[in-house]
């Protein structure tokens, strides 16, 4: 049995499930990634104000969990609830303790369009409270935690970070909190974002000239972080997480000031860094970002964006960055004992660095 030094060598990730729209599932996940396969698919006419997106194919929350307390949940909350019921069958769920089992999921504003629903039954309806009541959990930013809390018996620390682009790796930064204050045994973290309609058209209007044309894209990326000693091996070992804000514009030297706070934390030098993972966000920031990287480090094609594939998935971006990390790293021998940056840029000015070690 080994034993993880939360104050010392990190905290270990001891296991991790994805949907994206690749697919449902570690496995199409890691195929779709391996073959660089391109996920743009046309959209139908009135799903948002483009003609294309990238949509986990043919999800659809009844069918994947049940027609039963699923009959007004929205997308976002039905691939949350969905991706944790696979990590937590990965991980023999009857191991963790319910009690000190703690929740995080990182987010943009929820569901916007579960939002706006339910504002636009308020303002039409023949009085204001004639809402439709089954849209109250799912309108409100935290009901994705919240359902996923309940559906799956978790009662730990239950979180949501709204944070934009960051939320996923901010996510894994409030779960280490919680581990290393002792406010849970077991944390599940990550982050998720839907495609609709009206999430397409808030960014299309708010984007301005800091990304046009981004296609968007959706998904959901899960990962189970523990203190505590465990049977296996962890697949990898959470070292540091480190943010700052871009006040001054000049994003180039934010990041790779945070990149280098993350690693003096760590301990590490930029020779150990196997890989890293810009998000690929377009406009400035994403562009000083991944020059900061390249700069820093000697990764040559191991810097690993997946926008192109993927599309914009906002919120979920950080967390499907590191999902695709720890895919790369199972395939290849090499990435052994060897360290993976994630990093993260958003319009707020939020700069965020994730540090791993690989197994």
């Amino acid at each position: 049995m080994s034993k993880v030094d939360s104050a010392g060598s990190g905290l270990a990730i001891i296991g991790w499930a994805v949907t994206s729209p690749f697919g449902i599932g570690r496995s199409v996940f890691s195929e779709g990634l391996a073959a660089g396969r391109f996920t743009e698919r046309a959209i139908e006419q009135g799903q948002g104000p483009t003609e294309t997106a990238c949509l986990v194919p043919d999800f659809d929350s009844r069918a994947v969990l049940g027609k039963k307390g699923t009959r007004m949940m929205n997308r976002v909350t039905g691939m949350a609830v969905s991706t944790i019921g696979d990590l937590l069958r990965e991980l023999n769920s009857d191991r963790l303790d319910p009690d000190t089992t703690g929740l995080v999921v990182g987010t943009t504003v929820g569901s916007a369009q579960s939002t706006i629903d339910f504002t636009r039954g308020s303002l039409t309806g023949e009085r204001p409270f004639h809402v439709e009541p089954g849209l109250i959990p799912y309108a409100v930013m935290n009901g994705a935690a919240g359902q996923c809390a309940i559906w799956h018996g978790v009662k730990g620390p239950n979180a949501t970070l709204a944070a934009g682009r960051s939320a996923g790796l901010l996510a894994l930064n409030y779960a280490r909190r919680l581990l290393l204050t002792g406010r849970a045994g077991t944390v599940l973290c990550g982050a998720a974002e839907e495609y609709s309609a009206a999430r397409a058209w808030i960014a299309e209007r708010s984007a301005g000239n800091d990304a046009p044309g981004a296609v968007l894209g959706e998904g959901c990326a899960m990962f189970a972080l523990t203190g505590e000693p465990t049977d296996e091996p962890p697949l990898a070992t959470l070292l540091a997480v480190k943010a700052m804000t871009c006040s001054d514009g000049d994003w180039y030297a934010t990041v790779r000031r945070c990149t280098e706070l993350a690693m003096a934390a760590a301990g590490v030098q930029p020779s150990d860094v196997w890989m890293a993972s810009p998000s690929g966000a377009v406009g400035a920031g994403g562009q000083a970002e991944r020059a900061a990287l390249g700069d820093l480090f000697e990764v040559g094609d191991r810097l690993v964006s997946l926008t192109e594939l993927i599309g914009e998935t906002h919120a979920a971006s950080g967390a499907l960055q590191l999902a695709a990390v720890l895919s790369l790293a199972e395939q290849n021998p090499e990435s052994a004992q060897r360290l993976a940056v994630v990093t993260s840029t958003d319009e707020s000015g939020t700069v965020v660095v994730c540090l791993v070690r690989l197994s």
